[in-house]
């Protein structure tokens, strides 16, 4: 029983983040113990880049993971679910396809995702759980019989009162303790000298004290006797029956053993750190199994809200307000009450960001439009060349472009190039950048 106890694991499929990996948290053993089958993406273990770590993970986690990628029709769900939660945009790729790797076997584990929402106001589950299987159908009858076989046992129950009888040692005991009152009580004889003549006066009052004496101590022999047979008596009555201990009767009366309490096992689950997956993985009621103290505990809703001319748009692909066209969109959440007035929460002191304004933009120089600039053109290292500030401006346009063609790869072209190869890091949603980044004298791309 306790190896059964033991061997059981409340997660069958278990998908693992990059954070949980990198910071050991939970252990590895902690992970295998608690999960039939792990699993994670491919971009998830080449996004280890301490050499410590990843000789830990490959060592440890690695041969026991199974390395998995979702179908683009589970990448489309969780891209439609986040963008109408407003996390689409702080959700990198490898981050949707957790939660798409999540949701696939979610589907397969339950035959459905009829446990999962389709919208984040559904207040309600997509629909009711499928009907199980022959054997399982087999197993819920029998139990159902076993059960009714209990109740017209328990119905049929009628509790007599015991009948007290004395084991053998009370009944010695009390024979004894009865011999010794009758030896005590009984008046002694007086005794004859040597002479023939009787005991004094203070002999015989000297033994009748003695005599009163022996008789008490007798009597609290005898109650303590009785006060044990009655201790006795109710240890063997086995007590009453009440509704806690109704089943242990049931089971004595029939014979049968009671049954151990069913564990329960969840199915599919994520495990990760990151807030906005948390959001979005509860929001749709996936399992979340998240380390210690690194849990979300309320829900958020995100809306886009223009720091310059407070415009709030729901629109979360937006990099420029639609109202006055700068870039100061920010990401804030929302809710609405039970009148159904919306409102937003703003953080407290907030202080707008300025890096990457020390310097000022470089005057333009001839040549830009046609691409044939001096060699000194744009500042230190060319950081002023291209400089998006703009919706409509065509280094946009043509920067959207690019992106919508890197995203339609053709695998099996003879030049195609993996991504862990040519050193490409899709984070950040992949969005566009504008203006000159945080440090423009920095030769990292920002």
């Amino acid at each position: 029983m306790s190896s059964d106890a033991a061997a059981h694991k409340p997660i069958h499929s278990l998908v693992l983040d990059t954070g949980p990996l990198i910071k050991n948290d939970p252990p590895a053993n902690t992970l295998r113990a608690k999960a039939e089958q792990l699993y994670t993406l491919p971009c998830i273990i080449s996004e280890i880049r301490d050499a410590a770590t990843r000789a830990r993970v490959e060592t440890t986690l690695l041969p026991f993971i199974t390395l998995r990628s979702p179908n683009p029709e589970s990448v489309k769900v969780i891209r439609d679910f986040a963008r109408r939660t407003g996390d689409l945009a702080v959700l990198s790729k490898p981050d949707i396809d957790v939660l798409a790797l999540g949701y696939e076997l979610e589907c397969e584990r339950n035959g459905g995702d009829w446990r999962l929402r389709k919208t984040p106001g559904q207040k309600g589950l997509n629909g009711k759980p499928n009907k199980p299987a022959e054997g399982e159908a087999k197993t819920e009858a029998e139990a159902e019989k076993v059960e009714e076989t209990l109740e017209k046992a328990v119905d049929n129950l009628t509790i007599e009162n015991p009948v007290e009888q004395p084991t053998v040692g009370e009944s010695s005991q009390s024979t004894e303790a009865k011999d010794t009152v009758a030896e005590t009580v009984a008046e002694p004889e007086p005794k004859v000298t040597e002479s023939g003549t009787e005991v004094t006066e203070e002999t015989a009052t000297n033994a009748t004290a003695e005599t009163a004496q022996a008789g008490e101590k007798a009597d609290e022999t005898i109650e303590a006797v009785e006060e044990a047979s009655d201790g006795d008596a109710s240890d063997d009555e086995g007590g009453w029956i009440t509704p806690s201990n109704l089943k242990k009767h049931q089971a004595a009366d029939t014979g049968a053993t009671p049954s151990a309490p069913v564990q329960k096992t969840l199915q599919a689950a994520v495990l990760t750190s990151d807030y906005a997956m948390q959001n979005v993985a509860l929001r749709m009621n996936l399992n979340l199994v998240a380390p210690s103290l690194a849990r979300i505990t309320h829900l958020k809703n995100w809306v886009l809200r223009c720091h310059g001319c407070f415009k709030i748009t729901k629109e979360m692909n937006k990099q420029f307000c639609p109202s006055c066209g700068q870039p100061t969109l920010n990401r804030v959440s929302c809710s609405t009450d039970e009148h159904g007035n919306f409102k937003i929460h703003l953080k407290k002191n907030f202080q707008w960001n300025n890096r990457g304004n020390v310097y000022s933009v470089p005057k333009p120089v001839h040549g830009s439009a046609n691409g044939r600039l001096p060699k000194n053109a744009g500042g230190k290292n060319g950081w002023g060349n291209n400089l998006i500030l703009a919706e409509d401006q065509k280094e946009f346009t043509r920067a959207g472009e690019e992106q919508r063609r890197q995203r339609k790869k053709d695998i099996m072209d003879q030049d195609y190039l993996p991504d862990l190869l040519t050193g490409h890091r899709a984070g950040g949603g992949q969005k566009i950048r504008v203006g000159a980044g945080r440090n423009v004298n920095s030769k990292k791309k920002h």
